[in-house]
């Protein structure tokens, strides 16, 4: 199996999400600042969430072959700082698009 397999499954959906984002002018393409203080924060805040379950032993890095074995920190395997801004850009976007369908729908 090959090594990246798993970042690459993330990386496609993120990059669909960018062009989503660039067609309809969702989030860091209306408000960039906005956008980005948005995904940061919140991914920020499952960081912190990742990085105290780590330390109370409720979480441990699996063993794939699908996977980089790059590890941001003890435990943490880059793929899941990918997955968790994938998550909050996903997110951000899935608002603003109800955001926008609900001023349509009651205009």
């Amino acid at each position: 199996m090959t090594p990246y397999l798993y970042l690459l499954f993330l990386l496609i959906p993120l990059g669909c999400l960018v062009l989503m984002d660039a067609r309809w002018r969702l989030a860091f393409w209306h408000a960039p600042v906005r956008a980005a203080a948005t995904v940061l924060g919140a991914g920020a805040i499952f960081l912190v969430w990742d990085v105290v379950a780590i330390g109370a032993g409720f979480y441990h890095r699996g063993e794939s072959a699908a996977m980089t074995g790059i590890e941001v920190l003890p435990e943490l395997p880059v793929e899941e700082l990918v997955f968790i801004t994938f998550l909050c850009y996903l997110s951000l976007i899935v608002l603003q698009l109800l955001g926008r369908t609900s001023r349509t729908e009651s205009s």
